[in-house]
């Protein structure tokens, strides 16, 4: 079982858990440079698709800079801050970790990604052990995404706070882990005897072990709102999507009594 160019049970990229914005030097900036030419024109199109303006965003820093709205907007509570553009270090987001995540309530959300009509995005950085998450506020002016804002939060003001609680302490605490899986779950993806072949079954907590995806991202977290409303759900996808190379991994998450349990898994 394969997933992010990792096995099943190999570890995978941990992200790092710094509230710190990435700051790139000036070397790494000139091959980003290299590698994508800062002089061209950005095709219109780049704009079209929310996900191929952020590629081009987090590794280009000359477009980077031309698409925030300066002074730029972060907010703590009641407090604005005005970042000013010499102040504003190159932000990667989640690219050099090669994924990101997706929270939905339900699996008809995942259309939204692949909406050109939308005009407002959210880009979540959320620190799980600090229980904080930092927003970046993206919006379409006059047919060009701009960042817009920055907003800083607690976790428990998030509409998905009940489940992130839950998923820290899912991916860090294995013995919770197992505790935390319902008496049947669906599964899809490879044969863990034949990985040449996919599968769709049931299996147990005691299949569990043979099936894992394997550590799973703790610390920092990249969840993209695309316009998915959000509200009191009993139940929660939680979706890995791999950068250009068209990886995923699925989880689906009811809560039962309560208590959050994981009732399918899609690799």
């Amino acid at each position: 079982m394969m997933f992010f160019a990792t096995g099943c049970n190999e570890k995978k990229p941990v992200a790092a858990d710094s509230t710190d914005v990435v700051t790139v030097d000036s070397d790494s900036i000139e091959v980003m440079e290299d590698t994508l030419v800062v002089e061209q024109v950005i095709p219109k199109a780049a704009d079209e698709l929310f996900d191929d303006f952020i590629y081009l965003f987090c590794n280009n820093k000359k477009h980077q800079v031309s698409r925030i709205q300066w002074p730029l907007r972060e907010i703590s509570g009641k407090n604005v801050k005005l970042v000013q553009r010499k102040q504003w270090g190159m932000e990667q987001l989640y690219m050099p970790q090669g994924y990101y995540t997706l929270i939905l309530d339900d699996n008809k959300d995942l259309k939204l990604s692949k909406d050109t009509t939308l005009e407002h995005v959210v880009v979540e950085k959320i620190f799980l052990e600090e229980q904080s998450v930092r927003k970046f506020n993206f919006d379409r002016q006059e047919g060009k995404w701009m960042l817009t804002s920055v907003e800083n939060g607690a976790v428990v003001s998030n509409k998905n706070a009940s489940f992130l609680q839950f998923y820290e302490k899912f991916a860090a605490d294995s013995a919770f882990q197992a505790e935390s899986l319902a008496e049947s779950m669906s599964f899809s993806g490879p044969d863990p005897e034949d990985d040449s072949h996919d599968i769709k079954t049931k299996i147990t907590p005691e299949d569990w072990p043979y099936f894992t995806p394997g550590e799973l991202p703790q610390g920092v977290l990249y969840n993209i709102v695309y316009g998915q409303q959000y509200k009191e759900s009993n139940h929660k996808v939680f979706l890995l999507r791999g950068i250009s190379n068209g990886q995923e991994m699925e989880m689906n998450f009811k809560l039962v009594d309560g208590e959050w349990q994981l009732v399918g898994l899609k690799v």
